[in-house]
């Protein structure tokens, strides 16, 4: 077997670890980083782009979206088992498993750009990649999974209308978050 970045298999061939990993550990980078950044503050002393959100949203937002990338990661994996399995089937698994990772650890690095080390361009930077990783997760599964497909459709959504709030939030604030601190002044 190849060497890969993709989750084991055992979290996408169960229902409830592919659901809930990506939810914990989204509730756990959401933690570690509202923690020490206080984000709910930073977020409302920010210049804020038109329709941004409350802030008391994005967290169950976060988790329904969270939670149905995972059950598609699932249901592709279910889809991909039951049929008839071939180098070139498992060669496309091999390939979805690793762009869903990616996309996971990508999602996972937004948050601390943006709100502990303060860097929104390198935040757009990060959600532009995971816009383009998660353009080619569903056109892998457009291919083999439409089910899967048209659930990471919210999602790609999300990101799209989260990335022009990242730019929102750049231009608006001079690409600067938060008060700088006494060293990096």
């Amino acid at each position: 077997m190849a060497w890969s970045i993709a989750l084991p298999r055992p979290v996408f061939t169960s229902p409830i670890l592919s659901v809930t990993a990506p939810i914990t550990a989204g509730l756990l980078v959401s933690y570690l980083v509202h923690r020490k950044a206080k984000t709910k503050n930073t977020y409302y002393l920010l210049r804020q782009p038109p329709f941004s959100p409350r802030a008391w949203l994005f967290a169950p937002i976060w988790t329904v979206l969270y939670g149905t990338m995972g059950y598609a990661a699932h249901h592709a994996t279910v889809t991909a088992s039951s049929a008839v399995t071939s180098t070139a089937a498992q060669s496309l698994g091999t390939t979805w498993e690793t762009l869903y990772t990616s996309q996971l650890v990508l999602n996972y690095l937004w948050m601390p750009l943006f709100f502990e080390f303060r860097r929104p361009a390198w935040a757009l930077a990060d959600i532009v990649l995971l816009g383009a990783n998660v353009a080619a997760l569903m056109h892998t599964w457009w291919k083999t999974d439409r089910t899967a497909f048209w659930l990471l459709v919210p999602y790609a959504s999300w990101l799209a209308f989260a990335t022009y709030l990242n730019a929102g939030f750049g231009m608006l604030n001079k690409w600067t978050i938060g008060k700088k601190s006494e060293k990096e002044q």
